[in-house]
């Protein structure tokens, strides 16, 4: 059964425990990918975004960070940062495949 925080406890919950933030090698690569970064430390960088989340919601066993164009996937249970992905704004068409 998959739960759903409030926005405020999600976010409450994560920002507690930033400090055991961590990510795989190819979660690093992932992240350095997916959001187009050259910085040698990632979880430093994806720290200091999610610090200044716009919105942190927790849906079943990940938060979901959202942050200067960015969003987060991060494991509840472990505080891995498994993805990281650009949002896409409305009227984007950037990335839209014919």
């Amino acid at each position: 059964m998959r739960t759903q925080l409030n926005t405020i406890d999600a976010k409450r919950e994560l920002l507690t425990n930033l400090d055991k933030l961590s990510t795989t090698e190819l979660g690093e690569v992932r992240i350095k990918r997916n959001l187009d970064l050259s910085t040698n430390n990632v979880v430093k960088w994806c720290k200091a975004k999610i610090e200044k989340s716009d919105s942190i919601i927790r849906n079943g066993k990940n938060f979901y960070a959202v942050a200067d164009g960015a969003e987060f996937t991060i494991n509840a249970g472990t505080y891995t940062i498994i993805t990281a992905h650009a949002v896409k704004t409305k009227g984007d068409t950037t990335n839209d495949r014919a």
